[in-house]
């Protein structure tokens, strides 16, 4: 009797309510931890240019986490207002203002412009392990939302014909949050449009200074919100003077247009 009422007190609403609040709290805490934006992070501790929408230009060495980015200027300096500033944050709501972020091939350190060749290099040159590892995680990509169909069929079965089912239903919000966190985990969206042209030259259409305009060069990576061009040739400073860059590009404000090649 003892051991029936303790394993009644394991099931009671409330204590089921805590334990799903506490592993959905540390599911969602440690995967938003590590889900940082593909793009973003192959240009992490790089000195970059952030373009936002309005032409404004900051500098600085980036640093990207999973809710936002950093960047870190070179030395400290004085604003209107007297404030000393040292670094420029922009979170991840943010990004939606972010026109592009630019690495100039000549302001690239030498350890940096060994990291950079070694990205291209893997880029045009993809070793067995990098494509293989690319294909399933896009097998992966398909089927995600078959996965989320079922575990939905499977969820509403358990409730229907287990024990612990009624004790479940008083869960949903919260089986659903880690459900969400778990699946939605993964950034990029396949876009088989794009996948057969990655290490190809193409020509990128997209708004700058809120104009149309195209942009050649080589496809390295996509995710759901942005796009990476290695080999371009980029306004500098906001005159007409170009200079060789890589770029990344929000996928709101551009597309892949033309295969280049």
């Amino acid at each position: 009797m003892s051991d029936n009422g303790t394993f009644t007190g394991f099931l009671h609403p409330i204590f089921l309510t805590i334990v799903f609040i506490f592993l959905s709290t540390i599911v969602a805490a440690f995967i938003r931890g590590r889900n940082r934006d593909k793009c973003l992070k192959a240009f992490n501790r790089f000195m970059i240019t952030l373009e936002d929408v309005g032409g404004k230009t900051i500098w600085g060495k980036l640093r990207v986490e999973a809710t936002g980015m950093e960047l870190t200027y070179e030395q400290s300096h004085t604003d209107a207002d007297g404030h000393i500033e040292s670094s420029y944050m922009i979170y991840k709501y943010e990004y939606g203002n972010i026109g592009a972020l630019i690495r100039y091939h000549d302001q690239l350190q030498e350890d940096n412009r060994k990291r950079r060749d070694a990205e291209l290099k893997r880029t045009y040159h993809p070793s067995w392990w990098r494509r293989m590892r690319r294909k399933l995680m896009n097998i992966f990509r398909t089927i995600r939302d078959s996965i989320m169909e079922v575990s939905n069929v499977l969820m509403a079965q358990a409730k229907k014909t287990t024990v612990a089912g009624g004790l479940l239903s008083t869960q949903d919000k919260y089986v659903s949050q880690m459900k969400n966190e778990v699946i939605g985990s993964v950034d990029t969206s396949y876009e088989p449009l794009l996948e057969k042209y990655i290490g190809h030259r193409v020509v990128a259409e997209f708004l700058h200074k809120d104009q149309p305009v195209e942009l050649p060069g080589v496809l390295k990576d996509y995710t759901a919100e942005f796009i990476e061009l290695l080999d371009v040739q980029y306004w500098f400073n906001g005159a007409e003077e170009k200079k060789k860059a890589d770029i990344i590009l929000p996928r709101k404000r551009a597309v892949i247009r033309h295969l280049a090649e």
